[in-house]
């Protein structure tokens, strides 16, 4: 074993030891907002940021001046309010820099979860707008590595491990300071009328089967599109086919986002497509821990840029 998978093996170890022996604080008091005082912030509920069949996502402006970002949930049943409060109670243990942080909840005819206000909008918006200023090579590394990052703590250091997350430029939010934060994040899933609250050797079972490799599948995707420029939510199966050929890095330069110029270094372009053809190939191999693709990041990616 050569002295890189070695300190791989060991990171990997000491995160999950590190796992073991924390313990949760207590619950952080999360905010209760009345239906009154969200349905005047959102206007009525006519100012939608964006809809799915889990909810429609609203703008919302308070009395007090605080702005927010209000999201409608429909995963839990009507009458079951307790799974509803346990999900808010396990969001509001989330603390982390690439994570939208949960401020608060509302029950009433609807249910509500209030997040933190995310300046810039999406990462999709970023990438294909062209009113837009586009992001420099030096952003979309930072995106990739933050959310990395983030993904690390969710199933390192969380308890129970978050596997239950949504990666693509249309759920990374950037705030006013361009930071990438993933903002689709669920803690307990709703199967039919039931509700199932995760524990960690649940959790453990999903991350050595298909759960987890679908996750990094996701940010191999995510990597691609931040390289590219190209949706993987409509382009993504011409792109795996693409970064799985063997003389795909002949044929980067004709792929290459167009925004981007020729302003990016070919060292960090070949090592971040490397990571994304590792995210990729993962699917049908043994799967492959988030703490590694950070470390590979961190460690390829910035020793390039350090090197300038």
């Amino acid at each position: 074993m050569d002295a890189e998978n070695l300190l791989l093996k060991i990171r990997v170890f000491l995160l999950a030891w590190l796992h073991l022996r924390s313990q949760n604080g207590p619950v952080s008091l999360v905010k209760r907002f009345s239906y009154k005082d969200v349905k005047k912030a959102t206007d009525g509920f006519k100012r939608v940021i964006d809809n799915s069949s889990r909810g429609n996502s609203y703008k919302a402006r308070f009395l007090n001046g605080f702005v927010a970002t209000i999201k409608e949930v429909k995963d839990f049943n009507e009458c079951d309010d307790t799974s509803f409060y346990r999900e808010v109670q396990l969001l509001g243990r989330l603390h982390h820099r690439h994570i939208v942080a949960l401020s608060g909840f509302c029950t009433g005819p609807k249910r509500f979860l209030v997040f933190e206000n995310m300046e810039r909008g999406s990462l999709k918006e970023h990438l294909s707008d062209p009113l837009k200023t586009p992001l420099n090579w030096r952003r979309r590394l930072q995106i990739a590595i933050g959310i990395a990052a983030a993904l690390e703590y969710l199933h390192f250091f969380c308890d129970p491990p978050v596997y239950h997350v949504s990666i693509s430029s249309s759920t990374i939010m950037l705030d006013e300071n361009l930071t990438p934060k993933l903002s689709d994040i669920s803690l307990i899933r709703s199967a039919g009328n039931q509700v199932k609250v995760p524990n960690s050797s649940s959790c453990i079972k999903e991350c050595t089967g298909q759960t987890c490799k679908n996750i990094v599948f996701q940010l191999g995707l995510l990597i691609l599109e931040l390289i590219t420029g190209q949706s993987s939510e409509r382009s993504g199966v011409d792109l795996v086919q693409w970064v799985q050929e063997s003389y795909f890095t002949r044929s980067i330069h004709n792929i290459m986002d167009p925004d981007l110029g020729n302003n990016y270094d070919q060292t960090e372009l070949h090592n971040l497509l490397n990571v994304a053809r590792l995210c990729i190939k993962s699917v049908d191999k043994p799967r492959i821990y988030t703490s590694q693709i950070l470390w590979y990041l961190q460690k390829k990616v910035t020793i390039a840029r350090d090197k300038h």
